[in-house]
């Protein structure tokens, strides 16, 4: 059985490193000012892999913290994902060409699938879909709307584009320590050949143990930011449970 990957989450916020509950830009947590030094404190402790997200640039739907990204990737020896309002084939080939391993598309998922099919034709193992969900229907502008398309519909979608992992995140639960909604996510990783990476409501260790047995179903890794920064749970433990 192959690892379950732990991405250390790094979400940008005019240039500082914050965490928001429910994706609300106006419950963001301020954890630092240095978004280049957390990468290397992440390094540090085992980190092969990064999930940074531009959270003012989901929302403006363009990005807007690059020389964050920029330090960040310089910082890192791993390899760093990016998401935060992707939309558009010149978005994507920016990030890649400033040395991002892979993009995460969300909300151009939904409303033009066409242009995320052909990325990932072009550009194999290089693109993320990002599902977002609120009670089961994909919600997309940085969560602020929510659509009538279920979580699974929308990535049957992508089922033969080449798409390198699916990301899905239960919006109700992001950044509030409430736990994994590790039963969603593997059935959402059942019902796609896609892999799936969680995300969402990691509290602890509890949450790692849980998602490992199902590596075999499909799940990829795991992305945990505030049980890190809060104490609650020590990267490098988690490192060593995905492997285990």
């Amino acid at each position: 059985m192959d690892a379950l990957t732990i991405f250390p989450a790094i979400d940008l916020k005019g240039g500082e490193v914050v965490r928001l509950a429910e994706g609300d830009m106006a419950r963001a947590t301020v954890y630092g000012d240095d978004p280049a030094e957390q990468a290397r404190v992440f390094a540090s402790a085992g980190a092969s892999h990064l999930h940074v997200v531009d959270l003012d640039g989901a929302f403006a739907g363009a990005s807007r913290n690059g020389p964050a990204v920029e330090a960040i990737i310089a910082a890192f020896p791993g390899k760093v994902q990016v998401g935060g309002g992707i939309r558009d084939r010149a978005a994507v080939d920016r990030w890649l060409a400033l040395g991002v391993h892979r993009v995460i598309i969300g909300t151009a998922a939904l409303k033009d699938p066409g242009f995320v099919k052909a990325a990932a034709r072009d550009l194999p193992g290089r693109i993320v879909v990002g599902v977002d969900a609120r009670d089961g229907f994909v919600a997309t502008e940085g969560w602020a709307d929510v659509s009538d398309v279920s979580v699974t519909d929308l990535a049957r979608r992508f089922e033969d584009a080449g798409v390198a992992a699916l990301l899905f995140t239960d919006v109700g639960r992001d950044g509030l320590l409430k736990g994994c909604n590790v039963e969603a996510t593997v059935a959402l990783a059942k019902a796609v050949s896609i892999p799936v990476i969680a995300s969402g409501g990691v509290a602890d260790i509890g949450d790692i143990h849980a998602l490992r047995p199902h590596v075999a179903d499909g799940i990829e890794g795991v992305i945990t930011g505030r049980a890190l920064y809060d104490g609650r749970l020590d990267l490098a433990e988690a490192i060593a449970a995905g492997r285990a």
